[in-house]
């Protein structure tokens, strides 16, 4: 992972859990898609909490009918070299998934043009403190 004091010249965007193992286990998908845009457009951040989550999701026995562990693995370790690690400093307590608050804080941290998720509580809150949060599908019609 890049650190968040490397210098990064493209805008900054959060990406859910949910949307991050979409593009894992069908790669032809639109939460695929909208990573790929992403990537391609924005600097994705996470921080300790959120990429111990997607690990964690990504290792559970229950996806290996769809893809196997390696190749899960692989995704994860081709991604950890594409995002870029935030430090957050202020706790969020907003959101109706008190799990779902690490994303809210990571992007007001990150200073997030944007959220993408797939979660309906976090997508629910949108715009949260002015920061849009939307499913893949309007970011991919939304964003150019």
């Amino acid at each position: 992972m890049n650190s968040a004091e490397a210098p990064h010249g493209r805008r900054r965007i959060v990406v859910d859990t949910g949307i991050l193992v979409s593009a894992a286990l069908r790669p032809n998908s639109v939460p695929a898609l909208a990573l790929h845009k992403t990537l391609m457009h924005f600097d994705v951040c996470v921080t300790t909490a959120t990429w111990s989550e997607l690990e964690t999701v990504l290792g559970r026995d229950k996806f290996d009918r769809w893809v196997t562990v390696e190749a899960r693995r692989e995704f994860s370790a081709g991604l950890r070299t594409r995002v870029v690690l935030c430090h957050v400093g202020e706790i969020v307590s907003e959101c109706e998934d008190p799990g779902d608050d690490k994303f809210l804080a990571l992007a007001w941290a990150a200073g997030a043009e944007l959220i993408v998720a797939s979660d309906p509580h976090l997508t629910r809150m949108h715009p949260w403190r002015g920061i849009p949060i939307l499913p893949p599908a309007a970011f991919l019609v939304a964003v150019r």
